[in-house]
């Protein structure tokens, strides 16, 4: 997938070096709201075997992870994944982070909208959603630019890294 001067492709273990880069530059902006990434990447060799254990779920089609590239340097700009994934419905929840030196660009949302579009076309999705924090306007802006609609507030879903249990928002777009 392809838009302005970027790519998104499947993230694969020959990517460690990068992604480890990515996440570790950017972990006190991924704390609050990509716990399980941030507690799984403290350190190369975990990083390493997080990517292996992602890089199988992938393959088992419960979990898909994709990055975003920058055309122009070959750099990590962000990462899109799939998640919860329910064949049955079907439909699977959706996560991006940005690098802090891609953020404010309109970056995320041409990747975030790029990205359901090869999900409804190429996995079958009925459904995509996702859940955020009240106080995540950057996410918030970009599911609603790229056609997500409220559906609720799930009370008491998500315990951040701090510990504290918050509400999330419920996005969902449907096909």
């Amino acid at each position: 997938m392809t838009f302005s001067n970027f790519t998104i492709r499947p993230l694969t273990i020959n990517d460690l070096d990068a992604y480890f880069r990515l996440v570790d530059k950017n972990r006190k902006r991924l704390e609050d709201f990509f716990t399980g990434t941030v507690s799984k990447t403290k350190t190369f060799e975990d990083t390493k075997q997080f990517l292996l254990d992602i890089v199988q779920r992938s393959k088992d089609r419960t979990y898909f992870p994709y990055i975003i590239i920058d055309n122009s340097n070959q750099k990590i700009a962000g990462f899109i994944d799939l998640k919860n994934i329910d064949w049955n419905i079907p439909k699977s929840e959706m996560g991006l982070y940005i690098d802090e030196d891609y953020a404010n660009q309109g970056i995320s949302t041409k990747a975030f909208g790029v990205f359901c579009e090869h999900c409804f076309s190429e996995h079958k999705f009925q459904k995509l959603f996702l859940r955020t924090h009240q106080n995540n306007t950057y996410a918030r802006k970009v599911a609603e630019n790229c056609g997500f609609q409220i559906e609720g507030t799930i009370r008491r879903d998500y315990k951040t890294t701090s510990g504290e249990i918050v509400d999330l928002i419920y996005y969902g777009r449907i096909n």
